[in-house]
């Protein structure tokens, strides 16, 4: 049997999908105009012999088949992870040779999921204690069915990534276009990963957030609109 015919599958239709990514990240011009992104390959190849940042700045274009690639305003977002990866930034449902889209039914679910992967990060670095790092909060929507991982534990493990990885990496071969999972960091909270750029719609921007590092993990977050600071013990 498959590992995709092994699972149940499930329509998520959520009017917004929540995901926060770090501000210093422009947008890639290329994915923003109308061009055919099947044309990206060639406008891009012609840019990057006067400007040599077009190339490092359109990534790994040949992850993605150019049906399954978004454009237009904000379609940056989505493509981003798709084609800036590395086996050293590896993820619960990928082991960084391909990219997942992750987001979160709720703010608070975004919020706590980047704010664990943040904190290893900082530890790894030895960053000192202090407000880092500007982030803002990406909302679009999902309208897709996806593999249910729900019920797998195994999936779910806080610390053991394998088996997602093993399970994810099957079910992408497959054809599927994602999983839908519990959040592991925020309890009854929802996520999805989808496993290509066309599976999730096209985000706008809400609000910028700081993280704090106390030195150990991310335990306060400031919403820089409203001023609001919370805590995430």
């Amino acid at each position: 049997m498959s590992a995709r015919a092994a699972w149940p599958e499930v329509r998520v239709t959520w009017d917004r999908a929540f995901r926060l990514i770090r501000s210093i990240f422009p947008p890639i011009d290329l994915f923003e105009d109308i061009a055919d992104p099947r044309d990206w390959e060639a406008l891009g190849s012609a840019e990057s012999k006067t400007n040599p940042r077009i190339a490092e700045g359109m990534g790994r274009l040949d992850l993605v088949p150019p049906g399954r690639r978004v454009s237009g305003p904000g379609a940056s977002i989505v493509m981003a992870p798709f084609v800036h990866l590395s086996p050293d930034r590896p993820g619960r449902f990928t082991q960084g040779r391909y990219g997942v889209y992750s987001a979160g039914d709720s703010e608070e679910v975004a919020l706590r999921e980047v704010a664990f992967h943040h904190a290893r990060m900082m530890r790894a670095t030895a960053e000192a204690p202090g407000w880092h790092s500007q982030f803002r909060m990406m909302v679009g929507t999902v309208d897709r069915t996806f593999a249910d991982l729900r019920e797998r534990a195994d999936c779910h493990d806080p610390d053991d990534w394998t088996t997602p990885q093993s399970v994810a990496a099957d079910l992408r071969r497959q054809g599927a276009d994602g999983v839908h999972y519990r959040s592991v960091r925020s309890p009854g909270g929802l996520c999805i990963g989808a496993f290509w750029p066309d599976a999730v719609g096209i985000p706008r921007q809400g609000d910028h957030y700081q993280l704090h590092w106390d030195g150990a993990q991310v335990d306060r977050v400031l919403n820089c609109r409203s001023k609001v600071e919370f805590g995430l013990g």
